[in-house]
């Protein structure tokens, strides 16, 4: 399955330090997580697989500010979180997930991050 995400998201820095901010379940850094899962969620297609994936990913960034796992630690989270809750996926855990890939490219116009999920052979 292939899905195109649009946009860009928080990088892992942003997100540690919403973590550091208000108290309890109430502090930014959940507030968005949520967000973001619930932006990806949005634009993830009805699909559904029992057998464990590799997942391969594709960021197209507007510039090169945020440090490469800057950009891929927090989407991976949320990303994987998500296809969990949009019922893609049975878990996000080493049964599910068998490993994945990061590839990173510059595009200015069009920052999105391209998503290849593929079976795993058994």
């Amino acid at each position: 399955m292939m899905v195109v995400i649009r946009g860009s998201f928080p990088g892992l820095n942003e997100f540690i330090a919403a973590n550091r901010s208000g108290h309890g379940k109430f502090n930014r850094g959940n507030a968005m997580k949520q967000a973001a899962q619930h932006e990806i969620m949005s634009q993830l297609p009805r699909w559904h697989t029992d057998k464990p994936v590799w997942i391969y990913y594709s960021f197209f960034c507007p510039n090169r500010k945020k440090d490469l796992d800057n950009i891929s630690g927090f989407f991976h989270k949320v990303f994987q979180d998500a296809l969990v809750e949009r019922g893609c996926l049975n878990g996000d855990g080493w049964k599910h997930i068998k490993g994945f890939r990061d590839d990173f490219y510059l595009d200015k116009r069009n920052p999105r991050i391209e998503v290849n999920i593929v079976e795993a052979k058994e």
